[in-house]
């Protein structure tokens, strides 16, 4: 099933599979890219227990469409950027867990994008980079927020003023992927990642999502209150239940 044709959308079984679907420009995020983008994320199958992410043509994403933004006004980039923080922030909330299969470009909005998500794996060719320094313009997409958590403000204004680029190998020990395998295995290696994701109690995955995020930004004090009190909520369902029975019977649980 096609969502317009810049995203491509499969389910195969729990899981969901994305496909950035402009491999002549290299999945650059486009406007309509980014609205497909939205209009999924904001209605999400109650079927789909995980979802994956990857870009057609051996590119995730090699960023903003430049090409739609070479004159525009301040209060439009303003609003452009704000949508964008809405979206990622849809995403980075996701209830249902996001793996991404980056390979080739994975650069600019791309690694805003990828951040966003939950679960990142890179191909050992992958290409990560922050090019805005070398064009003039400054991140829009949440990428001083989200990616200074990964890998420190420090590294990523190095990485912007110099357009340095880190390869997959780089990038996991920095904290921009989780996994990295050879070249052409980032979309095997994502979904057996997202198996594995869909056999947890989906209220859990969206606790562990949701909560940890949460806690990152409060005092420690805070934090701690908001830990018990999650962990309160997650103990005293039938997810529990099933999720202790069965570890008692020496089986695997079946999560409703």
């Amino acid at each position: 099933m096609a969502a317009g044709d810049v995203l491509l959308v499969e389910t195969r079984g729990a899981i969901a599979h994305l496909t950035l679907n402009r491999p002549e420009k290299r999945n650059a995020l486009s406007d309509d890219l980014v609205s497909a983008l939205d209009a999924y994320f904001s209605a999400v199958p109650d079927t789909v227990r995980a979802i994956v992410v990857s870009g057609a043509g051996g590119h995730f994403s090699s960023g903003l469409d430049l090409s739609q933004h070479v004159s525009r006004q301040p209060l439009e980039v303003m609003a452009h950027s704000r949508n964008w923080h809405r979206v990622m922030a849809q995403i980075a909330h996701s209830p249902v867990p996001v793996v991404t299969a980056m390979s080739g470009a994975v650069m600019g909005g791309g690694l805003e994008f990828g951040a966003a998500c939950h679960v990142r794996v890179a191909e050992e060719s992958v290409r990560f980079q922050m090019p805005e320094g070398l064009r003039g313009i400054f991140v829009g997409g949440g990428g001083s927020v989200r990616i200074s958590r990964l890998i420190g403000p420090d590294r990523l204004t190095e990485m912007m003023l110099t357009g340095r680029t880190y390869s997959g190998a780089e990038g996991e020990r920095l904290g921009l992927a989780h996994h990295v395998v050879p070249e052409g295995q980032a979309l095997e290696k994502a979904f057996e990642l997202a198996e594995r994701i869909a056999r947890n109690s989906p209220t859990v995955n969206a606790f562990i999502i949701q909560a940890i995020a949460q806690i990152g930004s409060m005092p420690p004090e805070a934090g701690l209150y908001a830990e018990s009190l999650t962990a309160a909520l997650s103990q005293t369902g039938p997810d529990a239940e099933e999720g202790l029975r069965a570890f008692l019977e020496k089986r695997p649980p079946v999560f409703r």
